[in-house]
Parts: structure tokens; sequence; C-alpha cells
């Protein structure tokens, strides 16, 4: 069972916790040389800025009534070169931090998809693909974001604050202080509003994460959608989702957005106080670009402590976002090499399952008890009613799940004690839904050994009869597909995952509902394709088809988790029990 849907928020609860911060500056520490960078190219940019009022209030008050044309004119070339070289500045530091946020966002991603590779399928089969993709794509950017620029923001906000405030008590310690008064009206401002800030963030966050979610799962479905008619009504939940989504945007940037008026407020009122203050308690000793300079700096001031603000709120929705991707990097691979694991060398195909006992939910056994021996070379197929168990079995061959209880065995030695690369590599798998890779058809061929020459891929694809139809493509092998082969039909695309797999040369062969999607004339030639897929391999057939696996060394038919029955063909027909039944509802249908 899912976690949740589409539909279905993930809460993002957690208290504020600075430790995930912490934990995320081992991205930050590997570029730190473009972070250095990035500081000192910002500090002298704020230096200049701060530079231009004192070059204001020269000009007014010494160069302007003393007629120094010299000096004013090289005031003005001063101001020019200063803002040269802020923009300079500016320039260079977005460069850095630009390089550093896509260095960072590639290393996380790089580290989530490496776990991602690792996971159980347990982990995938409950949870919507589309809230995994949210934690690769939208919530590595928005940490990304701050890790560079909004870290180095707060830095350099607060530099520029003490710079400012320096620089005003250096012109005016009286006057400084009449623009300090706000600061306490502005934090009381802040703390109020600091809860509701978080709150619509993560409920934003949500929002999107549930479009993402329902996009993901439309475009994977979107054959489903036309083949029943469904555009209108999934366009009504697109535009749903859509609409919620932008109302959670718009409701926290409304939020976040009241941060500037009372900053704009609090710069107006204290800077009408300095001029009346100005006027009224220091006429006779305050020059009027003392008052000017003033002034600017009074605007300057709040600016960053706006900036601060707005900061401190994207910290904290910063730390909702790496609990949620180190979340998912915690997630235990519980499917793993033991540490003392050891390679199973090359396998003759012997396969025990001894009192296997499984659950993909606690306390809901899907397999109880299951024992059979497969000898070397064998062929067996499995059949039964849906949710039986039977692609569970194969599964666990593979050991892409742990058992509960119980052991399986290849060449008698415990595959859970064994690497997982020595046992799935000499295992050859299709599915009923096969994968097709966007690429070349001879790469999707390839996929099975990336070493193998032109020639064995073709000679593979003959072996299958899948060189027919691949030569009647446009460019033959090297004839592009799309992601999941659409341009493929459901026949093709299998007979392409039997070349691929023949390439591999398994030594264990598992064929999970593999030929339910070709067509009884292909069917028939593929039948002699297997044949030669079958030789000398251990193999497991999962088919709904007597017609497919009626030639299977044994038959085992799998009922409530147990083996009900099994056999050969000819025995299970003399029983007349379950499989009998299976075949003649079969017969008759046809």
């Amino acid at each position: 069972m899912a976690r949740n849907k589409y539909n279905v928020d993930e809460t993002l609860e957690s208290k504020f916790d600075l430790s995930q911060l912490v934990r995320s500056l081992v991205y930050v520490k590997r570029y730190k040389g473009f972070f250095i960078k990035a500081f000192c190219f910002s500090t002298v940019s704020i230096i200049c800025g701060l530079l231009l009022p004192l070059f204001t209030k020269n000009a007014i008050d010494v160069y302007i009534p003393n007629k120094a044309i010299k000096s004013l004119v090289f005031a003005g070339i001063a101001i020019i070169i200063t803002v040269i070289i802020q923009a300079i500045c500016n320039k260079l530091r977005s460069r850095s931090t630009a390089r550093a946020g896509q260095a960072i966002i590639r290393d996380i991603r790089r580290d989530l998809f490496v776990h991602l590779q690792e996971l159980p399928f347990d982990y995938f089969d409950s949870r919507p693909h589309g809230k995994i993709l949210v934690r690769v794509i939208n919530y590595v950017n928005s940490v990304s974001d701050f890790l560079t620029n909004g870290m180095i923001n707060l830095l350099l906000e607060g530099l520029s604050l003490i710079l400012i405030a320096g620089f005003m008590l250096y012109l005016h310690p009286g006057l400084s202080l009449i623009i300090f008064a706000g600061i306490p009206i502005f934090v009381v401002y802040l703390f109020s509003i600091k809860k509701i800030q978080r709150r619509v963030w993560q409920i934003q966050a949500n929002k999107q994460s549930n479009y993402t979610a329902y996009l993901a799962e439309s475009i994977n479905g979107e054959r489903v959608t036309q083949s029943f008619a469904r555009e209108e009504f999934n366009s009504g939940i697109n535009n749903d989702l859509s609409l919620t989504a932008k109302k959670a945007f718009v409701t926290a940037c409304a939020v976040n957005h009241t941060i500037w008026p009372v900053t704009l407020l609090l710069t107006k009122i204290t800077t009408y106080a300095l001029y009346i203050i100005g006027v009224l308690y220091y006429r006779e000793s305050l020059e009027v670009g003392v008052i000017i300079a003033m002034a600017s700096y009074a605007s300057r001031f709040w600016q960053p402590i706006q900036n601060i603000s707005t900061n401190y709120n994207q910290l904290i929705n910063t730390v909702s976002y790496l609990e949620r991707i180190f979340q998912l990097m915690d997630e235990p691979v519980t499917v793993t090499d033991e540490p003392d694991a050891f390679e199973l060398g090359e396998i003759r195909g012997d396969v025990k399952f001894d009192d296997v006992v499984f659950e993909y939910e606690k306390d809901r056994p899907i397999l109880k008890h299951v024992s059979f021996h497969a000898a070397p070379g064998e062929s067996i197929a499995l059949v039964g009613p849906t949710g039986a168990g039977k692609s569970t079995i194969v599964n666990l061959v593979s050991r892409f799940y742990n058992i509960k209880s119980g052991c399986v065995l290849i060449d008698d030695k415990d595959i859970a004690k064994a690497t997982l690369r020595s046992i799935r590599s000499q295992m050859g798998i299709m599915l009923q839904d096969t994968f097709i890779f966007s690429g070349t058809i001879m790469e999707n061929i390839r996929y099975g050994r990336l070493d193998a020459t032109d020639e064995e891929c073709i000679a593979a694809a003959k072996q299958v009869y899948a060189d027919e139809f691949i030569r009647k493509l446009p460019d033959g092998y090297e004839t592009q597909v799309n992601e999941r082969g659409d341009m493929l039909s459901a026949g093709q695309r299998q007979l392409l995952s039997f070349a691929r797999t023949l390439l591999s040369d398994p030594k264990i062969l598992i064929l999970d509902e593999a030929t339910s999607s070709i067509d009884t004339n292909t069917e028939l030639l593929v039948q002699e394709g297997i044949k030669q897929l079958l030789k000398n391999r251990t193999s497991f057939i999962v088919a709904h088809r007597i017609s497919t696996i009626k030639g299977c060394d044994r038959i085992m038919y799998i009922s409530d988790g147990k083996i009900a029955e099994s056999g050969s063909h000819d025995e299970l027909m003399e029983q007349k029990g379950l499989y009998y039944q299976l075949y003649m509802s079969q017969l008759t249908n046809e």
C-alpha cells in the first residue's frame, strides 16, 4: 500500500533542527573556494556602495560651497569608478555562487540517485514516484539556492548592517540612534509572523509535491487515460491540483511580502524623524550634506534587515526540505550485501526453497512455508490465480526482497549471504512490461552485455526472431526509439527483451508473463527462440497461457501462498485437480 497518494499531503511538521543544516555543510565545504571568492567580491561591493554617500556629502558640504570644480570632477570620476568596481564585483560574485550552486545540486542529486538505485522494491511500491521526484528536483533546487546565495547573503547582510551602522555612527551618533529606534518594533513584528511564514510555505511545498506526483502518474498512464476517454475528467483533477498549488504559493508570497511594507514604513518614519529632529535639535551644528548622507544610510540600513528576515524564513524552509532529502538518503537499504558476503562464483543453477515464508506487510504472509528443488537446467512453470505468489517466488530467486524465514539456496549456498551482484549478474529476467530505454535498437540489445559486439547483438536478435522486424525499421538496428519504446508494438518490445536476455547468457532464466503481450503468430516463432534460450539453463516461467508452459519439465500450481500441485503437464492432467480445471477452462474459452 502506498503511504500516500497525489491528493494526500506530506507533512513537514518536524521542529526546526539546525543539525540538518550542519549535515548539509559537507557539500558546501567541497566548494569553499567559490564561497570565499563570492564573499570577498561581495564585501568589496558593499564597501563601494557605502562610499557613495560620503562622496555625495563631501561634494555638497565642501566642494560646491568652495567652488572646487577640480575636486568636484575628481569626486564624479571616483563615483563612476566605484560604481564600475561594484558592478564587476557583483558579476564575479554571481558567477562564483552559480558555479557552486550547480556543483552542489549535482552532488546531492548524485548521492540521491545512487541511493535510490540500491533501495529495495518495497520502497518504490509504497509511495507515488512523483513524490520521490519532488525531493530529487524541487527540494534540491531550493536547498542549493540557500546553501549558496542564502548563506552568503546572511553573512553579507549582517556585515553590511554592521558597516552601515558604523558609517552612520561616524557621521552623527545622535541621528543614528533615531534610526536604530525602529529595530525593536521590527523584531516584535518578525517574531509574530514567524510561525505563520513556516506554515504557509510548508503548505505550498505540499501542494506542489501533490501536483508533481499526479503529473508523473498521468504521464505514465496516458495510454490508459485515452483508452477510457478520461481526458476531461483528468484535466479537472489537474486543474484543481494546479489551482490549489497556485493559491498556496500566492498565500505564502502574501505573508512573505508583508515584511517589505513594514520595513518601508519604518524607513519612512525614521527618515522623517531624522529630518525633524535634525532641524529642531541640530540646526546650528548640522550640515546639509550630513542629513542627506544620513537619510541615504537610513534607507540602506533597513534593506539588509529586510533581507536577513527573508533569508531566515528561507533557512526554516530549507531545513524542512533537508529533512525530507536526508530522510530519503537515510532510508535503509534492507536488501544489501552482508558485511561478510561472499562471491557466489559461476553457478550451475541448482535452486532450492527451504520452508520459505515471505510477507510484504507485517503479519500478512504471501508465501507460507514453500519448499521445492529445481535441478540445474530444469524448466519450472508457475501457474495459479492472481495474487497467489507466483511472481513473488521468482523475485525471491533474484533476492529482490528479504524473506521472513527459511532460506533460498543456489548451488546449496544461501543467497542471503552472497553478494547481490554475483547473484543477479548470472540471471536473466524478462517481465510482462518490458522497459525500452531511449536510444537505438542496438543499444537496447547491448544493455544485456555492454562489451558485446554488433555481430553478437545481431546473432542474439536472430535467434529469438527479432532480426526480421528490426531490419524493416527505417534505420534497422540504428533506429532511434524513445523511452518505453512507444513506436514499437508490445510484441516487438518483448522480442527485444528476449534478445537482450539471450545476449547476457544467464545461468538462471526468469520469464514473468514474458509472452503475454505477443500475438499467437509471433508466439509460435518465439517459442523456438525460447527453446534455445532455455537450453542448459534453470528457468522459471510465470504464465497464464497453458500453451506456453506445456513443455516445461515441471509445473507448480500456486494457490494461497502454497504449492498446491506439482508435476509435468501430463501428470497434472491425470490428477484432474486445480491445474486440470485451469487447462480445461482455457480450452473451453478458446
